[in-house]
């Protein structure tokens, strides 16, 4: 059978323009985790997973108070992390990107994003509708790997706060992507996150 995944990048934070790595959702990131969750109230959600920053923590709230029926659970495998590092093949203007990000971070990160993927993607006998609200950098490992593309790619990935990207897992078949950063429940002035506003 089916599954359908929903990978959700948690709210605005309400201290990020000054460096904050994680703290409270800012009042438009409240906004934008309340419209998500009325965009998913039609979703015949299975579960409904999260990383326990406090970011993520509070936009699975709001969802879980619009959506009583929920009962969301804390995963590890969805905080922040590197997903890969530098390889011959990073394109330079990417290169950069790693001048932070130590080997060892690198790697638990890869072996991170692994162990999300075996955990999360997996159909079974009866069609699934599961919900990760997680981080940027996580949704981008996610879709990297349902392209099989290079381990790199998932670089110049990015996705709006509470931009929805829905995969679609099938036994023996490839997962396919149904649709990327799909903002259409929010309006212009809620589209946080992105590194180039969106030209439409």
């Amino acid at each position: 059978m089916t599954q359908y995944l929903y990978l959700v990048r948690h709210g605005e934070q309400r201290d990020a323009e000054h460096g904050v790595v994680d703290g409270p959702l800012s009042p438009r990131g409240r906004r934008q985790a309340a419209l998500l969750a009325e965009r998913l109230g039609g979703v015949p959600l299975t579960n409904v997973w999260y990383a326990p920053s406090t970011i993520a923590t509070e936009t699975a709230e709001i969802v879980r108070d619009r959506l009583p029926s929920l009962e969301p659970k804390p995963s590890a495998l969805l905080f922040d992390c590197v997903p890969s590092g530098p390889t011959p093949e990073v394109p330079r203007a990417f290169s950069s990107w790693f001048a932070s990000a130590t080997p060892a971070e690198i790697e638990a990160g890869r072996a991170q994003m692994a162990d999300a993927w075996a955990e999360f993607v997996a159909p079974g006998g009866n069609e699934r509708h599961d919900l990760l609200i997680t981080h940027n950098l996580v949704i981008a490992e996610f879709v990297r790997h349902a392209f099989d593309a290079p381990e790199w790619r998932w670089l110049g990935l990015t996705q709006a706060h509470c931009g929805i990207t829905v995969l679609k897992a099938r036994s023996g078949r490839p997962v396919t992507l149904v649709s990327h950063n799909d903002l259409a429940h929010l309006p212009v002035e809620l589209r946080t996150g992105l590194v180039e506003p969106l030209p439409i």
